[in-house]
């Protein structure tokens, strides 16, 4: 066989496996989901007409942007009504740091730290959606319990509790699917992928399924900025993240004053503001329906500005 003959029959053989990929994964999205404009939170439907906003509130020592600047109910409370007063449709509470390193914590240290904050909020807030950001189920568990239907955040998409997804089902609550490479502690040593967009498909694709079976309705998809990402597979994801839109589910983007943005430019997190705007515009033109975010007031107007400039197409 000539050379061209044989480049020709390898490049033949690597189109067909790229396209069968992609239709597993279409496949696999149209038989399991229709097109989702909503979640069902506790009988109260979320609407995705337009992208909404989730404000980040971390009860946490160590997280790597707002570390031990909430951890007082009052601060907390006063933060909490300066978001929703700014636009969040969401406040999503963490008690555990996830950032590239962070030590892991006791389930009961968890629970100390993240409790008393979601009853206070709930008490104070009562028609706000609460958002939990955890990875453990029995964390999830007694958070709703004890405060009624929240979302659950989950960084780690299942992967570091074997019971998340059979949980959500028999909670029926919201599920946020977040892919992740590896696990918090080890995520940011030298991740490797072909083609970081066809693989986390691929990934959220056989989650998807699995959240299926046991009976998951509302699932968001976040493709996992930052976690197990270096800086490129980061912007390979912003720059096709309408590739997520074969789900048919609501996306979420979470890159706010990420790495991704002030390793880059070589600034602290603290500088990061204007690139985590420039950066939520992108995610935005991208499809994404949430925006998680510290700061909500910009925000909200990268929102208004993406509506106005979306209003102007015939």
């Amino acid at each position: 066989m000539s050379n061209l003959k044989v480049l020709l029959y390898i490049c033949i053989n690597v189109m067909y496996n790229i396209n069968h990929l992609h239709m597993l994964i279409t496949q696999s999205a149209g038989k399991f989901l229709k097109r989702k404009n909503s979640i069902n939170l506790g009988g109260n439907l979320i609407h995705f007409s337009e992208p909404v906003v989730m404000g980040i509130v971390n009860v946490t020592p160590d997280s790597f942007y707002d570390g031990g600047k909430l951890t007082d109910t009052d601060t907390l409370l006063r933060q909490v009504d300066k978001m929703i007063g700014e636009g969040a449709v969401f406040i999503d509470v963490g008690a555990m740091s996830t950032r590239p390193g962070a030590a892991m914590i006791s389930t009961k240290t968890e629970l100390e730290r993240l409790l008393p904050a979601v009853h206070a909020i709930r008490k104070r807030f009562p028609d706000i959606p609460v958002s939990v950001d955890t990875f453990r189920s029995w964390v999830a568990v007694r958070v709703i319990e004890e405060i009624g239907p929240v979302l659950v955040n989950d960084i780690s998409g299942g992967t570091l509790d074997s019971k998340m997804f059979e949980t959500i089902g028999k909670m029926n609550v919201p599920y946020i699917l977040t892919h992740i490479k590896g696990t918090p502690q080890n995520m940011h040593e030298d991740p490797q992928y072909n083609d970081v967009v066809r693989e986390v498909s691929f990934w959220l694709s056989e989650r998807v399924k699995q959240l299926t079976k046991f009976g998951v309705k509302d699932v968001i998809i976040d493709p996992g900025f930052g976690f197990g990402k270096n800086i490129n597979h980061n912007y390979d994801l912003l720059n096709r993240l309408d590739s997520f839109k074969v789900f048919q589910l609501p996306v979420m983007a979470g890159v706010s004053r990420k790495s991704l943005i002030w390793k880059l430019l070589g600034i602290m997190p603290e500088e990061a503001l204007n690139g985590t705007t420039a950066l939520n515009m992108l995610a935005l033109l991208g499809g994404a329906d949430i925006l998680r975010v510290h700061d909500v007031k910009e925000a909200v107007e990268a929102i208004k500005i993406f509506k106005a400039l979306k209003s102007t197409v015939n």
